[in-house]
């Protein structure tokens, strides 16, 4: 990480933005962890669980365009302060009051959507601050706060056993208040905040292709990867007969390699441009939950087969956002809720999707070879747009990035 990034924008609210985003998703995804357990005291089937992990994805997708709407009105600061307190309070009630019933515990999914969400914040409140030249590398930095996903994975499953998984829930709220703490103290809006704009200005931006075109590419990509996150703990249970502790540490490994090349990702991207970058990793995701999806004898050779699906998808996500901000620029906030939110979605259909696989035919297969089908359909789209957008917005003239 050269000087020039360093001077060219805020550290602090780049950390803040890191921190917030880091310990939402791991609140976010954490029934996905405690999923082996709640299910046993819920007796809950396969589908069941499946849309268990997958309703906090959906509900965090949905909510991102909301978040990204009132990040223009209330500008970046103020929207994480309220998202997380929302979350601190769901949490807080959750393990009061308990949970007893499948229908409370999608209820504590929806709250934990809010968390989610947190996407449509970080992003905008790091990338206002940097010039086109190290969006990459910002957005890569705000955005490995992903890697919170694997604090959930490996201490979550651990906590249930030793307090019970009710009590996991007001546990995880105490990093969250100490993260807010930070937040309010380091993190500051940048001055070059655009003017809100009536709500109906939002929806222009769908008028552009490019918005859709961005929209898939990373419903697979964080689609792929979030979906993973929230249910890999129930495949290596189900798949190996693994505990629920043991699960949940293979499943950090491969969240965490997930977690930790996105910034890699926009450092790449940076280096050869977005559109290489995204379309490698399109194949080697495809490749590997294809070959995953035959259901591998062994553990440590499905471990292996996740880990590479999980480096692929995430350094596609920091590739994603590093040509969002080219291309949308004085739009971020708007499309880091709508992009953000075409993520969640294709997390929500991955996890769901996984489930009911398993439960109508007895295998993962189907629910894997599909969304391999979608990385490689991405990278069909991908191939299509390329030559426009290196001769349009992504001309040498237009922009000091490479695209």
């Amino acid at each position: 990480m050269n000087s020039s990034f360093l001077k060219s924008g805020h550290t602090p609210t780049l950390f803040a933005a890191f921190l917030y985003f880091d310990l939402s998703f791991m609140v976010w995804v954490l029934l996905g962890p405690l999923a082996v357990q709640i299910a046993q005291d819920l007796q809950l089937t396969a589908a069941q669980k499946g849309l268990m992990v997958a309703t906090p994805v959906l509900a965090g997708a949905l909510l991102r365009m909301v978040m990204g709407i009132l990040v223009d009105h209330l500008k970046p600061k103020m929207t994480g302060l309220i998202g997380q307190m929302i979350v601190i309070v769901a949490l807080l009630i959750a393990w009061y009051f308990g949970i007893r019933s499948y229908t409370q515990v999608l209820i504590l999914g929806l709250a934990l959507g809010v968390a989610g969400a947190s996407f449509a914040v970080a992003l905008p409140l790091a990338s206002r601050w940097y010039p086109p030249e190290h969006q990459g590398k910002a957005l890569g930095i705000a955005g490995a706060g992903n890697s919170g996903t694997v604090f959930a994975a490996l201490f979550a499953p651990s906590l249930a056993v030793a307090y019970g998984w009710s009590n996991v829930f007001g546990i995880a709220a105490i990093p969250l208040i100490v993260a807010l703490v930070i937040y309010v103290w380091l993190a500051k809006d940048s001055p070059e905040c655009p003017p809100a704009k009536p709500l109906t200005d939002y929806l222009k931006v769908l008028r552009d292709k490019d918005a859709w075109w961005f929209m898939f590419f990373y419903s697979v990509t964080f689609g792929g990867f979030v979906g993973l996150a929230s249910s890999l703990t129930i495949y290596f249970n189900d798949q190996y007969g693994l505990s629920p502790v043991t699960a949940g540490y293979l499943t950090a490994a491969c969240v965490f390699a997930g977690s930790l090349v996105r910034p890699v990702g926009g450092f790449v991207a940076d280096r050869v441009g977005g559109i290489k970058s995204l379309s490698l990793m399109y194949m080697l995701a495809a490749g590997f939950l294809a070959l995953v999806s035959f259901g591998m004898r062994e553990v440590w050779m499905g471990l292996l087969l996740f880990v590479g699906a999980m480096l692929a998808l995430g350094m596609g996500n920091g590739a994603v956002f590093q040509l969002v901000p080219q291309r949308f620029r004085r739009e971020i906030g708007v499309m880091a809720g709508l992009v953000g939110m075409a993520g969640g979605i294709g997390g929500f259909y991955l996890a769901s999707s996984l489930g009911y696989s398993r439960q109508l035919s007895g295998s993962y297969q189907a629910g894997l070879l599909i969304f391999a089908a979608l990385a490689m359909v991405a990278l069909v789209g991908l191939t299509s747009v390329k030559k426009r957008w290196r001769t349009t917005w992504g001309a040498s003239n237009m922009t000091t990035a490479k695209v």
